[in-house]
């Protein structure tokens, strides 16, 4: 019986460090996928405005040294966070495709949220500001025509109308 449990635990750890080395080896790809996933995280300096590997700007003189410095750095196998802040430190904070998740940057990624949030908050309050307002006020002995009477009036102004 005890060589039984044994044999269960020796599986389970067996099972949880291949989990361990999928997950581990899951980034380990090749160097041109690297390089695409890196580029289309950084945004070319020529003011076009584009990301790095899509930039088309003709005679363009950044984007070729720009990409031939990110193949370096991956064929040199540094890890993407490097290379991210080498280029930071190199060509300014506006060569990232996307704001960090530090600092003030961190607003860029929650104001769009609290805008749409506020956004659905001030529809729902004008629509039942709509919904619950009070009927208008009539004067005395006047009632609003309905049904028959409301017919009566909507033929007359029929025949008043025609030419």
């Amino acid at each position: 019986m005890l060589a039984g449990i044994g044999n269960i635990r020796f599986r389970v750890v067996q099972c949880i460090l291949l989990c361990v080395a999928i997950v581990g080896l899951a980034g380990a790809g090749d160097p041109a996928s690297r390089f695409n996933e890196l580029g289309h995280g950084l945004m070319c300096i020529c003011s076009c405005g584009q990301i790095l590997l899509e930039c088309n700007h003709v005679g363009c003189p950044d984007s070729d040294g720009m990409r031939n410095e990110l193949m370096a750095a991956v064929s040199r196998g540094d890890s993407d966070s490097l290379v991210q802040q080498a280029f930071v430190q190199k060509y300014g904070p506006t060569v990232l495709a996307a704001p960090t998740t530090a600092g003030f940057d961190r607003a860029a990624w929650i104001m769009p949220v609290v805008v749409l949030v506020a956004g659905f908050a001030l529809v729902v309050f004008v629509v039942r500001a709509w919904k619950n307002r009070p009927e208008p006020a009539i004067a005395d002995g006047i009632h609003p025509a309905a049904g028959a009477e409301l017919d009566q009036f909507r033929e007359q102004a029929r025949k008043e109308t025609e030419l």
